[in-house]
């Protein structure tokens, strides 16, 4: 029986460590041939000397996908070294964790210049190559539960991750008269970055299923990839373990008119209520993590 990426050319940014290597594995484990992008020149060839040791095909790319010449180059070795592209995995990311009033504007504009530009530069090559050649393809964007939902201490990294959830919308309605399809994952996985994002994490399952090992993540990133998904765009999923979640998108929950007048301030103090009673929404402050089906730790 053949693999569900045979015969397809795929890219996976950050892919020198954690998720990122967990699907560049998988993505040559189900027949791609894959280019690893990798910022840190060493991780990232470990992670192709894997590949080629199963018996795989992979290509080393070293830059960072937020600068253009670097995200161009990346296209152009997929091409250049195995004929096409398929598919690409915008995974590459960093954490500058702070409160707003302590983040500094280095902080805060290296993280968004990492994912938001980072997701932005290959993807925009990448379609396209797509949309000139006349090929189908598939996007795999990154984004987080920080951006969906919002996690205190991270209003950077949550704003690019939402960012990131709007760009993956709007590049599957755009593209999607030239075949390519895109969708983006919110995962959730035991990595080095997650150690910051959460505190200590705890190692597996007392030797069973370990639900937040980061290949966990990879499959259903192997099926996004693949034809079978052909009819599924302009998605969010989270991914973790072995549970796979469809996010709704913002969605209006209730409302308030005034009957063809203009509004007087004033009004609100007695209507505004009837927003939060309607939908069933607090008016106070919550911790909205605690609306994660999984976590990795108590949310207080």
């Amino acid at each position: 029986m053949s693999a569900l990426l045979d015969g397809k050319v795929a890219i996976v940014t950050g892919a020198g460590r954690g998720i990122g290597r967990g699907e560049a594995l998988e993505l040559a484990r189900q027949g791609a041939a894959v280019v690893v992008n990798e910022f840190d020149a060493e991780a990232g060839k470990a992670v192709v000397d894997e590949i080629t040791a199963m018996g795989g095909q992979a290509a080393l790319h070293v830059g960072d996908v937020s600068e253009i010449d670097d995200a161009k180059a990346l296209i152009d070795t997929a091409v250049e070294t195995f004929g096409g592209l398929d598919a690409l995995v915008n995974n590459a990311g960093i954490l500058r964790d702070r409160t707003l009033v302590k983040m500094t504007p280095e902080e805060w504009d290296a993280v968004i210049k990492v994912h938001l530009r980072g997701h932005y530069a290959p993807t925009h090559f990448a379609c396209e190559y797509w949309k000139n050649n006349g090929r189908p393809g598939r996007i795999v964007c990154t984004a987080s539960s920080s951006g969906l939902l919002g996690n205190f201490g991270q209003s950077n990294y949550g704003a690019a991750k939402a960012g990131i959830a709007a760009f993956s919308t709007i590049v599957a309605l755009e593209m999607a008269r030239y075949g390519v399809t895109c969708n983006a994952i919110a995962p959730a996985a035991r990595t080095r970055m997650t150690e910051g994002a959460y505190g200590k994490i705890e190692g597996g399952d007392g030797g069973g299923f370990d639900f937040w090992h980061p290949d966990n993540v990879a499959p259903f990133v192997a099926f996004l990839c693949s034809d079978q998904a052909g009819s599924i765009s302009g998605k969010v999923f989270g991914v973790q373990g072995d549970a796979v979640e469809l996010y709704r998108p913002y969605e209006s929950a209730a409302v308030i008119e005034n009957g063809g007048a203009r509004w007087d301030p004033a009004d609100f103090a007695d209507r505004v209520g009837e927003l939060f009673e309607t939908s069933g929404i607090k008016p106070e402050i919550e911790n909205p993590m605690r609306r994660l089906r999984y976590s990795m730790t108590k949310r207080a």
